[in-house]
């Protein structure tokens, strides 16, 4: 959603939402990386307006002023085709991968019914890797968000070769994160957004990026 690429340049989909929002209201975008265990303090004392690059609203609905959701992001299992894996009861006994302080790392915590289930769970610390371990038969599954997933399939050349298992993990939703109480900000750029949503610009961000509109906004 937000990273910085070969040129040293930050960019990602979450970002180019932001850059059109502030052109369309005629505002300077500074993207600015933060410690993240300091994003309170950030917010609070005005060093940044908002905080948005894949952040989870749930859980934290009460701490922020926050935009409506724009995405919906479940965490799912990521299987090869041909594994023979078509359920979540299917994972039993199965080596399970997943990024380190990932959401989905957090839910499978929560889920310890089915992470008990598993023959290993393990980490790592990208997914780049984590495919690379599937592609070599070294896990049977991945968890992951489902939006990175297909970002991740849809990119690779072997991409017919896995498949996301339809029974989910966990759901969440992100949204924009704002200084308790900065409803004036706040309305400035759900209208925005809305307005984007209206006329094709947000779907049209989100092709490039997933090559799909995962976008919820006005649906």
């Amino acid at each position: 959603y937000g990273y910085m690429d070969e040129n040293g340049e930050y960019t990602g989909f979450d970002l180019e939402l932001a850059e059109a929002v502030c052109e369309l209201e005629g505002w300077e975008l500074v993207k600015k990386p933060i410690n993240w265990d300091s994003k309170d303090m950030e917010l609070n004392s005005g060093s940044i307006d908002c905080i948005w690059n894949g952040f989870t609203m749930n859980g934290r609905e009460d701490a922020y002023t926050w935009s409506d959701p724009y995405m919906d992001n479940s965490q799912v299992f990521v299987v090869a085709a041909d594994s023979g894996i078509s359920t979540l009861a299917d994972l039993a006994g199965k080596v399970v991968e997943v990024q380190t302080d990932s959401s989905a790392e957090a839910a499978l915590k929560d889920n310890q019914e089915l992470s008990s289930s598993f023959g290993t769970l393990q980490t790592v610390a990208d997914y780049n890797t984590a495919f690379m371990d599937l592609e070599m038969g070294a896990v049977d599954a991945i968890a992951m968000d489902v939006i990175v997933a297909g970002y991740q399939i849809e990119q690779r050349e072997d991409g017919d070769n896995y498949v996301i298992l339809e029974e989910t993990l966990a759901a969440e939703e992100y949204g924009i994160g704002f200084k308790k109480g900065n409803e004036a900000l706040r309305d400035k750029v759900q209208t925005t957004l809305e307005e984007m949503a209206a006329d094709g610009t947000m779907a049209e961000i989100s092709n490039k990026w997933f090559g799909r509109d995962v976008t919820v906004i006005g649906k």
